[in-house]
């Protein structure tokens, strides 16, 4: 991880100590800080059903940025437990939606690379 790369991420997006925290082995940021550095960059995103369950659901993100544009995915299922499953929660479409939005975001400004991830992305990375 590159702490001056990621400082300067974190002023240029005025992030706070709100939006950030450390899980054990990676930096979180939050739903919060992720729509704020998605505002200042004006991040467009388009979304397209993969595929959608009750207990399923797929999403794939097309992002721009400038010149820059990705595709990725974000995903959600709903088992008896984790186990099973990778959310806990009934609403799939919705977690697999923001789950790609965190992604799209996080890799179209630079902070996948440094190993960021989004609260949204893992149950797991809860704030405890």
């Amino acid at each position: 991880m590159n702490r001056e790369k990621l400082t300067v991420l974190y002023k240029k997006y005025e992030l706070t100590k709100d939006d950030i925290f450390k899980h054990q082995h990676y930096l979180i940021i939050t739903r919060q800080g992720i729509d704020k550095i998605q505002a200042k960059e004006r991040i467009y995103i388009n979304y397209e059903v993969v595929n959608c369950e009750p207990n399923f659901a797929v999403v794939k993100a097309y992002a721009e940025k400038d010149d820059a544009k990705i595709q990725t995915f974000g995903s959600a299922l709903k088992g008896e437990s984790f186990k099973d499953g990778n959310c806990n929660t009934w609403y799939v479409m919705e977690m697999a939606e923001k789950r790609a939005m965190s992604r799209a975001v996080l890799k179209l400004t630079g902070f996948y690379e440094l190993g960021v991830f989004g609260e949204d992305e893992s149950e797991d990375f809860k704030r405890r």
